[in-house]
């Protein structure tokens, strides 16, 4: 199981990234996926979830509004679209694969001016 994010970087207040996942090695089509992040000094905590075919989405109320989850089963990715960011978004995203509980190596997002 490999599973690749890419597209954090640095990105002031009120700024939009996207992360990306390509995921391989597993069955991706029915899987669900999702995105976990980890800031400084603090656990792990899930900030969205797709379930497989992408029929049902789910968020931390951190995010609700601002982030949106997606999948494309075509390429084996999985995307997270983030809007209006905040500094308290700054941390390290990780992509998973909730049934294998597989991690990629994750990517930094910095939110900061």
């Amino acid at each position: 199981v490999q599973l690749v994010e890419s597209g954090g970087g640095l990105v002031q207040p009120g700024g939009s990234l996207r992360l990306s996942c390509a995921a391989s090695g597993f069955t991706f089509r029915g899987s669900v996926m999702s995105w976990y992040r980890q800031a400084p000094g603090k656990e792990r905590e899930l900030v969205a979830i797709i379930s497989s075919f992408g029929s049902s989405t789910n968020y931390a109320d951190s995010v609700k509004g601002r982030f949106t989850i997606s999948r494309l089963d075509a390429k084996n990715m999985v995307y997270l679209q983030m809007n209006s960011l905040k500094p308290e978004d700054t941390a390290v995203y990780y992509c998973q694969v909730p049934s294998l509980d597989a991690w990629g190596q994750g990517t930094l997002v910095t939110v900061s001016s």
